[in-house]
């Protein structure tokens, strides 16, 4: 079996190679992004490895097809970047890392929420010029806040089990209620216009899919509450983002912390402090003083990467002796 990894980055290369020493699969890697340009690269290849970033449009999956590419190892849970209707009428399977590790995930969104709540940003850039007043930096306890949980599949379990730990109100939203977590977190399920018109703080950990595209707008963004916290560790697109900016800008929204972005193919995973960037709702994001904006890192942990790179050796060895993954999209 022979499988080329697209966008491998440094930072998950020594995982990739450490699960790839352990099986009979030759393996190739490139900083190359999957696109129709690189698609020609597959050539000879049984499988490849895509990332988020990485382009599986029909039109790049007809071309891994006749490059002769049988099978795509995900190196993420999503699967939103992927054409799957073309991959299922050209005959080729897919299979995500659906739960390398929830943790990383729900502790980013606690970090994030943390660190705007009491101001950790600015008291930093602060205290690094020797200023050491603390006027403007006042948040508040979490203990006794109503959190919603917009999406409450592995991570959004974890982040109830951690908020309900700082003593938080729960209530939570999605289209398989987790008895569990009602009995021992005390969550409480709603209606999403519910959640949003009663929640102090909304975390977002639901799928991207045609039902949670733009899910929060401007009509769901009216009836929270003035000053709310939103939290989105999930994908970009599940919040409009001129929508969004309007709702920062009218003070509905008191802080936003974002590890992804609607628009952020283009930029995330790149260095671009010397071309900058063109996207001016992005560039608007990063310099409000009450939004943090990390760039997609949220997954980023040692146990993680090793996970992810784990599962996707089981894949491509489950395909090499003819079985079909666990992991296997339908």
């Amino acid at each position: 079996m022979k499988i080329l990894f697209y966008s491998v980055r440094a930072f998950e290369r020594p995982y990739l190679q450490n699960a790839g020493n352990h099986h009979d699969v030759q393996v190739v890697f490139t900083k190359e992004s999957l696109d129709p340009d690189t698609a020609i690269l597959a050539m000879n290849f049984d499988a490849v490895s895509l990332f988020t970033g990485d382009n599986a449009s029909q039109t790049v999956l007809e071309i891994l097809k006749e490059m002769g590419v049988k099978y795509i190892a995900l190196r993420s849970a999503g699967y939103d970047h992927v054409n799957l209707k073309a991959a299922g009428r050209l005959g080729l399977e897919v299979a995500n890392v659906p739960d390398y590790s929830p943790y990383a995930i729900a502790e980013h969104a606690v970090a994030l929420l943390l660190a705007l709540n009491r101001r950790l940003t600015e008291s930093h850039k602060r205290v690094s010029g020797f200023n050491f007043d603390i006027n403007g930096l006042t948040g508040f306890d979490l203990h006794g806040k109503t959190v919603g949980i917009i999406g409450t599949g592995r991570i959004g379990s974890v982040m109830t089990k951690i908020m309900h730990g700082f003593g938080c109100k729960l209530l939570g939203y999605d289209i398989h209620e987790n008895d569990e977590l009602q009995q021992k977190y005390g969550l409480r399920y709603t209606t999403l216009r519910q959640l949003c018109a009663g929640a102090d703080m909304i975390s977002v950990h639901a799928p991207l899919n045609k039902d949670t595209y733009h899910l929060l707008d401007r009509e769901l963004f009216g009836i929270m509450r003035k000053g709310v916290t939103i939290i989105n560790t999930a994908r970009g697109a599940i919040i409009k983002t001129e929508d969004l900016l309007e709702a920062l800008e009218n003070s509905t929204i008191g802080a936003l912390g974002m590890d992804v972005y609607e628009r952020e193919k283009e930029v995330f995973f790149k260095d671009c402090s010397k071309t900058g960037i063109e996207d001016m709702a992005l560039k608007k994001l990063i310099g409000m003083p009450n939004v943090l904006v990390t760039s997609h890192h949220a997954f980023l942990t040692a146990e993680a990467l090793t996970n992810i790179a784990d599962t996707v050796f089981q894949n491509v060895l489950d395909w090499q002796h003819g079985k079909s993954p666990a992991s296997k999209i339908p």
